[in-house]
Parts: C-alpha cells; sequence; structure tokens
C-alpha cells in the first residue's frame, strides 16, 4: 500500500474543476454521463453494448493485427485484441503524445491506471472482458513540446527540424541522442536494460510512431496493453460520416460554444480549457498539418495552396480519410467511435476539455465514456522518508510553496512565539472601550480610533514579520535541509510526475519499478498517492 495519501485539492496542483469533478458537485453533473464507481459501470456496459456495431468490432480487429504485424506481440495483448471482436469486450482508454523516451513520469501512471482498473473491472463483472488501451497521438503536430526528456535535471534533447504529424517523422538525429544519453547509462545491469530500450525503439525503426509502439510494446506487454494508432486508413473511414457534418454544418463549434457559456456561468470560475473553431479539423499529408478552413463553400487548407470546392473536398474525404486528422475536439468523438470504449483516463487538463464535449456525443448520437483522473503519485526513497522523520515534517508539508513551508516549519520549531494573534486580540480589547466613548461622541473621532488601532495592528504585524525573518535566519540549516530535500521531490518546484523521467527511477530499481506501481496505484482511490520504493 501506499505510504500515504493525500487529497487532490490539498496537494494544491490540481484545478477547482477537477477538485470540484472528484466530489462531484452538482452543478457539474450534467457536463457528464456517469461518474467512474465501480458500481456505475454497468450501466455504461449495457450503453455501449447496444449501440457498438459487430462490423466495427471487425474492422478494429483486422487493424489491430495490422498494427502489430511487425512486433514482437506477447499472448497477453494477443488474446485481448481477439477478445475485441466479441459483443461482451470492452476497452479503457488513456491517450499521450509520442514523447521522446515517454517523457513525464506521469505517462507510466496513466497506463497503470488503466490496466489496473480492467483488472478491478473484470473481478466485479466476470462475464465481460476489458482491454486496456494506450491511443498514440500520432496527429499532433507539436514535436517542441515532445522532442526532449529531463534526466538528472537536464534535457535530454532531439534537435531536428520538423512538420506535419509527429507519428511521421523519420528518426534522423536520435543516434546522437543515444550516444548522448547512453555515455550516462554505465556499470549496470539496470543501465543496459535502459540503453536496450531506447537504442531497440529509436535506432531500429523508420518513424516516431512505430518507435514508440515498440517502446510502449516492451513496456508493457506483460501486463496485455493494446496500442492503438488512430492514424489508419480503415480507422478513419468509420469517422467519415462525422467528418463530413463537421465540413457541412459545424456542428461542434455550436455545441462545445453552448457548454463553455454554461461553464462560465458555474460559481467555480473555471478555466475554459479549449475553444471550438469553426472547423475542429486538420489536413495531413507529409510535412503538412493545417488546419482546414472555409470561405464561401470553398475549403483552404491553412498556410498551403491547397483548395477545394465543397463538392471536391467531401469525394476527396471518401477517397483519403486518412488525410482529415481531428483536433481536440473532435478526437475523443473518433477515439469513442471506433473503440467499444467505457471509460477514458485523464490528467487533469484532459479531463477539463472532456467536460466541454458532452453535448458534442449527444448531437452525434455517440455514448459519452466515464471520465477517470488518473493516478498521481510522489515516489520517496526510504532515505528520504528517514530525512524527513529527522527533520519532523510530513509528507503533506512538501506540496506547499517553499516560502508557505519555511514558514510553517519555523512556527513549529521556534523556541520563540512568532505568533502575534495574542496581541492583535488584546489590542481590539483595548480599543473596545474607545469605540464606545466615540458613540457618545461624534463620528470624526470614531474614524480617528479607527484609524489608530489600524496603525497599532499594522505595527505588531510589522513585528511579527521581522521577527519571522530573524527566525528563519537562525533556523537557516534546519530550513535548508528541508528546502534541499523538497527540491529533489519536487524538482523544477513542480509535481515530480510532471518533471522527471522513469528512466532515473528504473536506473536505481530496474524491472521491479513497474511491479511496484501496480501494486501501489489503485485507480478507484481518488486520491494522491505516496509511494515509497
Amino acid at each position: 500500500m501506499p505510504t500515504d495519501c493525500l487529497s487532490f485539492r490539498d496537494t494544491n496542483y490540481f484545478s477547482s474543476l477537477i477538485c470540484d469533478y472528484l466530489d462531484e458537485k452538482d452543478t457539474l453533473k450534467p457536463f457528464y454521463n456517469r461518474f467512474p464507481k465501480l458500481e456505475n459501470f454497468k450501466a455504461q456496459i449495457e450503453e455501449k453494448q447496444l449501440s457498438f456495431k459487430d462490423e466495427t468490432r471487425q474492422i478494429l480487429v483486422e487493424t489491430l493485427n495490422k498494427q502489430y504485424a511487425n512486433t514482437s506481440v506477447s499472448k497477453l495483448t494477443q488474446t485481448h485484441i481477439d477478445l475485441l471482436e466479441h459483443s461482451n469486450t470492452f476497452t479503457v482508454v488513456t491517450g499521450h503524445q509520442l514523447n521522446l523516451f515517454t517523457g513525464p513520469l506521469y505517462f507510466f501512471y496513466k497506463i497503470i491506471s488503466t490496466i489496473n482498473l480492467c483488472k478491478e473491472l473484470k473481478a466485479a463483472y466476470p462475464d465481460y472482458n476489458f482491454v486496456p488501451i494506450y491511443w498514440m497521438a500520432s496527429e499532433d503536430h507539436d514535436f517542441a513540446e515532445i522532442n526532449f526528456f529531463n534526466f538528472r535535471g537536464k534535457k535530454v534533447q532531439w534537435n531536428r527540424g520538423a512538420s506535419g504529424a509527429v507519428g511521421e517523422l523519420n528518426l534522423e538525429g536520435l543516434d546522437k541522442v543515444f550516444e548522448v544519453f547512453g555515455s550516462q547509462l554505465t556499470g549496470t545491469a539496470n543501465a543496459s536494460e535502459l540503453k536496450s530500450y531506447f537504442k531497440n525503439a529509436y535506432l531500429n525503426h523508420s518513424n516516431l510512431a512505430e518507435a514508440m509502439h515498440d517502446l510502449v510494446n516492451a513496456l508493457f506487454k506483460d501486463f496485455g496493453l493494446v496500442i492503438v494508432d488512430g492514424n489508419d486508413h480503415a480507422l478513419k473511414q468509420q469517422f467519415i460520416p462525422y467528418v463530413e457534418e463537421e465540413l457541412v454544418k459545424q456542428t461542434s463549434f455550436a455545441k462545445v460554444s453552448e457548454a463553455n457559456q454554461q461553464l462560465n456561468t458555474l460559481e467555480g470560475n473555471y478555466k475554459i480549457q479549449v475553444n471550438p473553431r469553426a472547423i475542429n479539423l486538420f489536413y495531413i499529408t507529409e510535412g503538412i498539418r493545417e488546419r482546414i478552413v472555409e470561405n464561401d463553400d470553398t475549403f483552404f487548407v491553412n498556410n498551403t495552396n491547397i483548395t477545394f470546392s465543397k463538392s471536391e473536398i467531401l469525394k476527396h474525404l471518401n477517397e483519403v480519410p486518412e488525410r482529415f486528422s481531428p483536433n481536440v475536439i473532435l478526437r475523443p468523438l473518433y477515439q469513442e467511435v471506433v473503440l467499444p470504449n467505457l471509460c477514458y483516463i485523464g490528467g487533469g487538463g484532459e479531463l477539463a476539455y472532456w467536460l466541454q464535449l458532452k453535448s458534442v456525443f449527444e448531437s452525434y448520437d455517440v455514448v459519452f465514456p466515464m471520465l477517470l483522473l488518473r493516478n498521481s503519485a510522489l515516489l520517496i526513497t526510504e532515505k528520504q522518508k528517514e530525512k524527513l522523520d529527522k527533520l519532523d515534517v510530513k509528507i503533506s508539508d512538501l506540496f506547499l510553496n517553499q516560502d508557505a513551508l519555511k514558514t510553517k516549519v519555523t512556527n513549529q520549531i521556534s523556541e520563540v512565539d512568532i505568533d502575534f494573534s495574542e496581541q492583535k486580540q488584546y489590542l481590539k480589547q483595548q480599543f473596545k472601550a474607545l469605540y464606545d466613548l466615540a458613540a457618545k461622541t461624534d463620528g470624526s473621532f470614531k474614524g480617528a480610533v479607527a484609524a489608530q488601532e489600524q496603525k497599532q495592528i499594522n505595527g505588531l504585524e510589522a513585528l511579527e514579520k521581522r521577527l519571522l525573518k530573524a527566525q528563519k535566519r537562525k533556523l537557516s540549516d534546519h530550513l535548508n535541509r528541508i528546502v534541499e530535500l523538497q527540491n529533489e521531490l519536487f524538482p523544477n518546484q513542480s509535481l515530480q510526475e510532471r518533471y522527471m523521467n522513469f528512466s532515473e527511477f528504473y536506473l536505481e530499481y530496474g524491472s521491479d519499478l513497474i511491479p511496484k506501481l501496480f501494486d501501489n496505484l489503485k485507480p478507484l482511490q481518488g486520491e494522491f498517492s505516496i509511494v515509497q520504493v
């Protein structure tokens, strides 16, 4: 079990929208279908089973077998692919960009949450099968977001020019990245394994999608994970009617705009995660992924000379549907059209934009999946835990910003009472008599009393701040040790999972790392986990 847990709200790292969603706040219920509780999956299964076609299942299985044709597929993964033909089999999905060497650590938490939820569902609903899916964001085009990972506080970066869908990028230059990264991995079996993972993925394939498929399969094939590349002709054919409606009627713009207005009226002052465009589609071909825009029934591919009439673009769509790429608004719909999916597992930012999309799904009569916040965790070593205990600091304190942390610890361990609340209360009692006197005279005297009271309060607060500052200097050695530990666990003043790469932990713990995470991350737990490794 985790050494400790913390509510997501208490970490101070998650938005009010996500915290209110986790609390099942009534005002947010119109924006999702069912809350992800084990007992709610029965109705979700029945709803999806009624709407998902056998023909679509057949196409999905054929497509997956083609995508795995040159991959060392495990027996369990192949079993899962085969089971998808049957009407009692459903998926749980997570998705992520093709970050170099998986990117931040939370990539692992997403996938482990997905696999573990499938296990829980199978135990609760043994008559059904549940397949964990990783949906590769191979059509994304933001290379700057994915071309690096952090290792020992420094960036390991892939520098090259890039345009178009990142999944289609050739792997030019990654041999040099391997040389730089590999030079830091020496002397242990774990280091050799890491080099092997990187080399097999990035030096033995022709493009980034193939490399990511190989790497994720190597890491998770023994757990039955199925990887889907949505940038596929056969899968896109299933989505043609929805793309056609987007081009002709621009339905999603109206629906998401309406949902955004409704969210803006709620008390939480929620940040709108995404704003729709008139047409929420890109056009992709070699080296190009650009927005499709329309003006007077002529369709333009932004920043190119490519144009279509209405009839031409609809004909083109039916011939080469793979050239039409959904953006963040329509990608969820595409995923749910081609998969017998029950639940999407994502981070806070992802769930925030999914909550804007329910009316889009309703307008297309597609079942809206359950939305589950992925597991989040802080990995802490035994040595770090011992340091915390010696310093008499709670793990939860480390989630405070650094100045608040130092202030809290100083107040806790100072031999001098720094809190002047008692003195301020006494002062207010003293002024009470003066206010009584002012009430018997005129209003101007009451104002003078209030001004003098505030002046005295301000003076006490200034003394309080000076005393706190002096005590921080006196206790600086102790505070510096705490800050050093916080910087280890919260690199770059961020959550560990959003900054560090799995390789640092794998270097230390090797193949024991992933099973340890599987044992400790409970997808329906609904709390932030602290896992001692």
